[in-house]
């Protein structure tokens, strides 16, 4: 299974399409922070509060308080959680926290990040990083420094908050199945350095001890393997859909089709079966944790 192209020949049009897409989704966004700073302001305004005043009682600048009302800044949960306590809005304001948490992901990860987010299972294939729910902040902090084109400061911390966010799935009721299968080159890979590949490794234990999680090893030596076309994520909703969600090069494709899909499921199966148990997974990362 690939992810669909734009083909080289006769494609200006589909691009131009994309972009205007693309567009599209960011305005979107743009509006639920804007409409979470309204909010947050007719709150604060009612509660008889200045910025400045709000802005001592939550522990934050003027400065800041007056970027998220504004809409130029996306809050972050626990600023959302505090100010609803704060103003004493009665969950207004955290009815609103998955929806700009969203705004802070990536365009073309967006309608991913809400499938994820109520999925019944995930399985997962990581070939070239750690699985986004499994890094650690400083592992995810690396990541995305890394990326090029460079990343501003600003949006680079809304990625890590929107990428920690997510992992708030392993805490949902009720719990959802998980499994990952992970490339052992992508756990030798010193990402940010020896202290913070240790963290992520120890982090990668921590969450393959969990009752409903599931974490596999493939191992580099290995003389089979059928996941050589690229990283993939099949996914389950409360309905029983099930689909199949490629990711490359900042592009995406979300497969619906049962075919697709189905091809995607028995690709996932042979790599499950391929990599090592879990057990001798979990052993061989302590084992790595030792070369550290």
């Amino acid at each position: 299974m690939c992810a669909r192209g734009v083909s080289a020949v006769g494609s200006v049009r589909d691009q131009d399409v994309a972009q205007v897409q693309r567009g599209r989704v960011d305005e979107q966004a743009a509006g639920v922070v804007t409409a979470f700073g309204r909010q947050l302001k007719l709150l604060r305004v009612r509660a008889g509060l200045e910025r400045p005043e709000f802005g001592k009682r939550m522990g934050y600048s003027a400065d800041l308080v007056a970027s998220i009302e504004q809409g130029r800044r996306i809050p972050q949960p626990r600023f959302i959680d505090q100010a609803d306590e704060v103003l004493g809005a009665g969950g207004l304001l955290v009815a609103l926290k998955e929806e700009v948490a969203r705004a802070q992901y990536p365009a073309f990860f967006r309608d991913m990040a809400r499938l994820e987010a109520q999925a019944v299972s995930l399985h997962v294939y990581g070939a070239l990083a750690v699985p986004g729910l499994l890094q650690t902040e400083e592992y995810a902090r690396t990541v995305f420094t890394m990326r090029r084109p460079l990343l501003d400061e600003e949006t680079i911390e809304h990625r890590v908050m929107a990428r920690l966010v997510r992992q708030e799935i392993f805490s949902r009721t009720p719990l959802p199945t998980l499994s990952f299968v992970i490339e052992e080159s992508v756990l030798r890979r010193p990402i940010g350095g020896r202290d913070v590949l240790r963290a992520q490794l120890e982090e990668v234990l921590l969450h393959g001890q969990r009752r409903n999680v599931e974490i596999q090893v493939m191992p580099t030596g290995g003389i089979e393997h059928c996941g050589l076309g690229g990283p993939f994520t099949l996914i389950e909703n409360r309905e029983g859909r099930r689909m199949a969600y490629v990711e490359v090069q900042q592009n995406s494709h979300l497969y619906i089709d049962r075919p697709e899909v189905r091809d995607a499921e028995e690709q996932y199966g042979i790599l499950r079966a391929q990599a090592l148990t879990p057990r001798e997974s979990l052993a061989f990362v302590e084992g790595l944790l030792g070369e550290t």
